[in-house]
This record gives C-alpha cells, structure tokens and sequence, in this order.
C-alpha cells in the first residue's frame, strides 16, 4: 500500500515537472516545476486579493497570469477606478514582483 501511494506521489510529481516545462517552451521561457507551483499560487492569491477588495463580479472578469513573480492582468472592467484598484490589490500580495496592468475599460453603450 505505501510503497503504490509513493509510486502515485512520484508519478504525479513528474506530470506536474513535465507540465510546467512543456507550457513555456512554444515561447521560449522556462520554469522549473518549483516556480510553475509558486507562480499559481501568487496567481491565485491575486484572484482573491481583487475579489476581496475590488469584488467577485471584477475578478471574475480579470484574468491573471504569472511569470516569476511578474503579475500580467488583462480583462475587462467596467471603470478605470476598478481597473486601478485591481492593480493596486494584485501589487499588495506577498510573492509579487511587479504588475502589467493591460485590464479595459467597457464601453458603456447607450440605448441598452
């Protein structure tokens, strides 16, 4: 039984490496599997920051990348207030480096 669980452990383990290494070769960058694993969680503890501070309905609408630390949002908002304050929560989460803020504003259309 232990040695089938560690079996499943290491198995998993190289998924994972192989992964984080095959997503960044089309273009050109590399990231151990280490960095792949930090990077998604300074991902997805910027989610929660901007869902917390900005709102559900503006994280759901932000996607969210990360490379080494270096936060790229882009998305939609429906202000540049809620664009800046994105940002701004994203900037405020422990593991990140700098953000590319590339979020848009809608356009608000009349007659709708």
């Amino acid at each position: 039984m232990r040695i089938s669980l560690m079996a499943a452990a290491v198995a998993a383990a190289l998924a994972l490496g192989a992964c984080a290494t095959d997503n960044k070769q089309a273009s050109g960058k590399q990231e151990t599997t280490g960095q792949y694993v930090d990077d998604a969680t300074v991902t997805a503890k910027v989610k929660t920051a901007i869902a917390t501070d900005v709102g559900v309905k503006a994280a759901s609408n932000v996607n969210i990348e990360t490379y080494r630390g270096v936060v790229q949002l882009s998305g939609f908002a429906d202000s540049d207030d809620q664009a800046s304050r994105a940002a701004n929560a994203a900037k405020k989460v422990n593991g990140v480096r700098s953000v590319k803020n590339d979020i848009r504003i809608k356009s608000s259309s009349s007659g709708r």
